[in-house]
């Protein structure tokens, strides 16, 4: 049922092909990204919420792919181009660049909305249901380091009031806890949270110039090619219900939001990869 229209789905793939260059996109004042947990994308496809509900809402990223295992540098990678060097599970220390800089030095905003997170720049390695490692901005020094960035990882109650505000800022990192991202729940449990938690905001007008990015860290199976679950919604996407059979991974949604806000790029592999076509 996904590739019904296949000329449709090949037409995309040629675009983003060719989607390398790509000029900021004013339409969209907000990216989005929320990041589930270790599943394959067999089996969030045979979800009915995440398979079928939204891909009829959204522009599914059909071959998309975790860049390494475990969860934690993934996590590195999605805001700064490379692993850094952090390529297990255990709190990282890393003395480099990443979107932050980028955003900042074009005045742009960003919080890290963390579910459970106790804030006060808490560098704990967890707390009840927070994990470190899934709050990809405590590893880097620049910001671990500096109370004024620090600050802008949250707790994920503020987003409601940030909202409400009129205030979300222009890139928003939001983690589910352990629970709802399914890591140590399931697949189906992180679909109903994801149903409760998104699909309101696909209708409020607060989040009307939203860009959603919903993708998973890795594949739960370790031994493969670690194809993962991922999807736009909202502002800015190709079109409803369009599937995209070209080949990205995270360095290339980081590459995509840097042209949406014409970031520059911090010449890592970000510099190079393969930009997601918008429609802007």
């Amino acid at each position: 049922m996904l590739f019904a229209n296949s000329a449709l789905a090949v037409a995309v793939a040629t675009a983003a092909a060719v989607s390398h260059v790509a000029a900021a996109c004013q339409a969209i004042n907000s990216v989005m990204t929320i990041v589930l947990e270790n599943q394959d994308t067999s089996t969030i496809l045979a979800d009915s919420y995440m398979g079928s509900t939204l891909v009829k809402k959204g522009y599914l990223l059909n071959n998309f792919y975790g860049v390494t295992h475990p969860s934690q540098p993934n996590y590195i990678a999605m805001i700064s181009g490379s692993r850094n060097l952090c390529l297990l599970d255990f709190d990282c220390k890393i003395g480099a660049n990443s979107i932050v800089d980028l955003l900042e030095q074009k005045g742009k905003t960003w919080k890290s909305y963390q579910e459970s997170y106790p804030g006060n720049c808490f560098t704990g390695t967890s707390s009840g249901t927070y994990r470190r490692k899934h709050n990809p901005f405590m590893s880097f020094d620049n910001i671990r380091g500096n109370p004024t960035r620090c600050a802008n990882i949250v707790n994920s109650d503020q987003l409601s009031r940030d909202a409400a505000a009129g205030k979300l800022p222009n890139y928003i990192f939001y983690t589910p806890d352990m629970n709802n991202d399914g890591h140590d729940t399931s697949a189906s449990y992180a679909s109903n949270w994801l149903k409760t938690f998104l699909e309101p905001k696909l209708v409020d007008p607060a989040y009307a110039n939203v860009l959603f990015h919903v993708v998973f860290d890795e594949s739960e199976t370790y031994f493969g090619p670690n194809h993962i679950y991922s999807i736009l919604l909202g502002k800015g996407i190709k079109g409803v219900g369009l599937v995209d059979n070209a080949h990205y991974d995270h360095y290339s949604f980081l590459a995509t939001l840097e042209g949406i806000f014409d970031l520059g790029n911090l010449g890592k592999h970000d510099k190079d990869a393969v930009r997601i076509p918008l429609s802007c």
